[in-house]
């Protein structure tokens, strides 16, 4: 039996269809650029988020950087980053020419710890990155209280958590602004790369609007230099089809999920601690045990496919020498990256991948103890 760790071909088997019909539309009109279904799909994804305004943008990376430009950070600011996420989180942060500040996480969630957050804070710190990791979102009421205390902002990184809730409502309109990835294997994915900045504020959204074509207020008027950075009609064409169905492939997760939960309740691995108080979207279904390679290696000989997210923690990547971290510094992440361990999980998976999957887990687990 073969479980791939994410299988896109057959979520796209079925939209073959109706995503080539609308891409021939565009081709016949060699629409390519901006238009009908760039603006369709912002306007969709925002009522989908609940929030006024959607800026689509060529990646994930993309919509932190320009958030973080168009709240005008750069050189002497510092902004504070979790330590256990993609490093898009905090590249962004550096290509904005300011300073991260890294912040470890919470041992259950492993969103960043918020108890942690106010000891990170200097008079340069302009604001807070909050990710919401492998689909939870993370604990948004304190992080807000520290941030008004200190009088500075939120952005929130939403690239794993398309429809997440936070107390009955949906990530992307908390902090000043969110940003949001298509990559093709996130819950809501491009055929291509795309992402997208969500917004209450109108002016931040006509920013971050001039900033992804080149700074243009208007054709060849440049108000500030900006970058390439839109998304293309034929990735919003697929994506908008495809926000029609995220919901319910949102719900097949959580199925998956309490199965999963159900299957391995057992002292010898710890499966997600989700909040009361989220709706998880379970981007990714990791749980934490020891001997993880051994564990992985025996999976993969049965043909089951996992993955590491992340294997090391950012303040020990090389990218970031120059801030003299070292082991020790963040100890819970550093447990975590060694021991953390993402399964199959995607809407197409059958009962019984799920059950082979536990099963073979559950043997590797108790050969390995």
């Amino acid at each position: 039996m073969i479980i791939p760790f994410l299988d896109l071909a057959k979520q796209h088997q079925t939209l073959r269809s109706e995503i080539l019909q609308e891409w021939e539309k565009i081709l016949l009109t060699a629409g390519f650029i901006g238009g009908e279904y760039v603006e369709g799909f912002e306007h969709d994804f925002a009522a989908a988020c609940g929030v006024k305004y959607c800026v689509s943008v060529g990646s994930g990376t993309d919509a932190l950087r320009f958030i973080l430009l168009a709240l005008g950070v750069g050189p002497g600011d510092e902004v504070i980053v979790p330590v256990n996420t993609f490093i898009a989180t905090s590249e962004a942060v550096s290509q904005a020419g300011a300073t991260v500040r890294f912040v470890d996480i919470d041992p259950f969630t492993y969103n960043i710890d918020p108890g942690k957050i106010e000891t990170a804070i200097t008079e340069k710190t302009k604001g807070i990155i909050a990710v919401h990791l492998y689909g939870q979102p993370a604990d948004m009421d304190t992080v807000q209280e520290i941030a008004e205390k200190y009088q500075i902002w939120v952005v929130e990184d939403s690239c794993q958590a398309h429809l997440a809730e936070y107390k009955d409502k949906k990530v992307g309109g908390f902090g000043v602004a969110a940003a949001f990835s298509f990559y093709p294997g996130k819950n809501l994915g491009a055929c291509g790369e795309a992402g997208a900045v969500t917004t209450n504020n109108c002016q931040l959204a006509q920013k971050i609007t001039a900033l992804r074509n080149h700074g243009q207020s208007r054709k060849y008027v440049h108000d500030m230099e900006g970058y390439n950075g839109r998304c293309d009609a034929l990735q919003a064409a697929a994506l908008q089809i495809k926000l029609k169905y995220l919901s319910r492939w949102n719900a097949l997760r959580r199925k998956h999920a309490r199965m999963y939960d159900n299957l391995l309740d057992s002292d010898d691995l710890v499966t997600p601690y989700i909040r009361e108080d989220v709706v998880s979207v379970y981007h990714l279904y990791v749980v934490l045990v020891s001997k993880r390679k051994r564990i992985a290696d025996y999976l993969a000989e049965h043909g089951i496919t996992t993955g590491l997210h992340y294997p090391v923690p950012l303040h020990l990547q090389k990218a970031y020498s120059c801030y003299s971290y070292k082991n020790g510094d963040f100890p819970v992440s550093e447990e975590c990256a060694g021991r953390l361990l993402s399964l199959p999980m995607y809407p197409e998976l059958s009962e019984d991948d799920i059950e082979f999957v536990c099963n073979k887990l559950k043997e590797a687990v108790k050969l390995y103890a």
